[in-house]
């Protein structure tokens, strides 16, 4: 056996990895590009609760389930390129020591609530829903602090303080972003609140405020003479859309967090903000990326949809115009057009 037919076993899966690489590698455009980005989908969580998870969660308890079908819901995020705002809320509580009442002749219900570090007495009154599988007219309700469940006789249905106040809320308080991040991450820190920037503003802020997370899916629409290289055959490999994906996120999460957070954010370090920059600048030129829209809107949010930060001012939307100059993302507010007719249609519990 020669010495060439010896290396080839070893040679052979070299080169075969190399070009498989490369095939990962997504086909570019080189004609110039401007994307619009708009919110797709939007959720939110309670992440005190996540911080809060017991070793083990009873699923046998309808709380129990609750909190494990959110773990379970972050967790799968940790494999898509989506972004989330941490948020920063006054803190609400039921009271369980209070009592609730029922409308006469109806399923009116009202709950008592404590509101703020003062636990200043509030309630909010909705109207409930006979569920499909619901054996009694009317259910038997049990209050915690966090959580509300409703004995349906057929099945128990429980939901969490913010759960009822985003779908009926009584009040107009904004929320405000304190962190902006992304899902992606193979470890999954924040499904198991181990990211570290968010338990140092987690233990900062839990005394005074609720910290929600509302994780956001992005439709990118490009707008380029050649088309969206997203469409390009080569690049419905998943992998390869998966580094076009991950490139466009970088991009907004960049944008997001010089608008929502500034230059000099206290969560970010000096080597995260250089790495930031040299990503910004490298994918923007990857794509010949000449400006960005971001719109964000969260139309069925309810009163959680009105969100500022300490450098944004609070609103239902946030239109965005953006680009990229020196190695950082440029971000303009824009007036957003006067919203078309009809009321707005809130999630129902």
């Amino acid at each position: 056996m020669t010495l060439t037919e010896l290396a080839a076993p070893t040679l052979r899966p070299q080169a075969e990895q190399i070009a498989d690489y490369t095939a990962y590698l997504p086909e570019r455009h080189t004609a110039p590009q401007s994307w619009y980005a708009s919110v797709a989908d939007a959720r939110m969580h309670w992440y005190d609760l996540i911080a809060g998870f017991p070793e083990r969660l009873d699923i046998h308890d309808p709380i129990g389930r609750y909190q494990r079908r959110m773990q379970f819901e972050l967790e799968a995020m940790a494999s898509r390129h989506h972004l989330f705002f941490a948020l920063t809320r006054p803190q609400v509580r039921f009271d369980p020591a209070a009592a609730i009442q029922w409308g006469f002749f109806s399923l009116k219900l009202t709950l008592p609530l404590l509101v703020g570090q003062a636990k200043k007495r509030d309630s909010i009154t909705f109207e409930l829903t006979v569920p499909f599988a619901a054996t009694l007219k009317k259910p038997t309700v049990k209050l915690t602090a966090n959580f509300v469940t409703l004995n349906w006789g057929g099945l128990v249905e429980a939901y969490s303080v913010h759960d009822i106040l985003q779908a009926h809320a009584p009040d107009k308080v904004p929320c405000e972003v304190v962190y902006v991040g992304q899902t992606h991450d193979p470890e999954a820190q924040l499904a198991r609140a181990q990211l570290p920037a968010l338990q140092k503003l987690h233990a900062k802020h839990k005394e005074d405020f609720d910290t929600l997370l509302l994780v956001q899916q992005f439709d990118v629409k490009v707008n380029c003479a050649s088309g969206d290289p997203a469409e390009l055959p080569h690049n419905a490999h998943p992998r390869a859309a998966a580094v076009l994906q991950g490139e466009r996120m970088d991009l907004l999460e960049a944008a997001l967090i010089r608008h929502f957070e500034g230059t000099a954010a206290e969560t970010r370090r000096q080597a995260e903000r250089q790495a930031r920059r040299e990503r910004v600048t490298a994918v923007q030129q990857a794509n010949n990326l000449v400006q960005f829209t971001l719109d964000l809107e969260w139309p069925e949010m309810g009163a959680y949809d009105t969100i500022g930060s300490a450098l944004a001012a609070a609103a239902p939307r946030h239109l965005l115009s953006c680009f990229v100059a020196d190695d950082d993302v440029v971000v303009s507010r824009m007036t957003p057009p006067a919203p078309a007719g009809g009321a707005k249609v809130k999630r129902q519990v």
